[in-house]
């Protein structure tokens, strides 16, 4: 897994790479907080409690959805990149409010939580794991609705490139003429 971004990728050929690189490293960074989320889980208790395995899974579907991202990113240009986008912007919403309620039960009863996690480390060492938990949560929260805007923008670009190609219907629904021919083309219905 690199930064560097080679070959016909949507990034070389669309005219916003500056955009496509930031959600690639945010999507980057968001799958190394969840695996640390899952180490820092699994440290409380090595065999999960259903609580911690349900934490687990949450950060697991966080990273899929991060990797399924960066694969919605590198696919720009594919017809079919619209399935893609709404699918990754769909399941980032989700794991953003299941993030953002799993911060908020850590921080105001961590002493409930760990009681459903079943650890076997002191309550002092267990209760810092869980705040340190809590703050990648909060980070995973915020780098989440990051990864939401700046998927929309790259879908409106790659959207609005589509829609420059020379296809009349990008002058008909963003009210610029472009040319006479444009205005002949136009599906007038009273036209005779």
């Amino acid at each position: 897994m690199g930064f560097a971004i080679t070959g016909s990728s949507a990034a070389d050929e669309s005219s916003h790479p500056r955009t496509h690189k930031v959600f690639l490293l945010s999507n980057y960074i968001l799958l190394g907080a969840a695996s640390s989320c899952i180490f820092l889980t699994l440290s409380l208790r090595l065999i999960p409690s259903l609580c911690g395995f349900l934490l687990i899974l949450l950060h697991i579907i966080t990273i899929a959805g991060a990797i399924f991202g960066c694969a919605a990113a590198s696919r720009a240009s594919i017809s079919g990149a619209k399935k893609f986008y709404g699918a990754h912007m769909v399941a980032t919403v989700l794991t953003a409010i299941f993030q953002g309620s799993v911060s908020v039960l850590i921080f105001t009863r961590p002493l409930d939580f760990l009681r459903y996690l079943k650890t076997y480390v002191r309550e002092e060492d267990a209760e810092m794991i869980l705040k340190l938990a809590g703050g990648l949560c909060i980070s995973i929260f915020c780098l989440e609705w990051v990864v939401l805007t700046l998927a929309f923008f790259l879908s409106y670009y790659a959207h609005m490139e589509r829609g420059n190609n020379g296809n009349s219907t990008y002058a008909m629904r963003s009210g610029k003429v472009q040319n006479e021919e444009d205005i002949k083309n136009w599906p007038w219905p009273f036209q005779v």
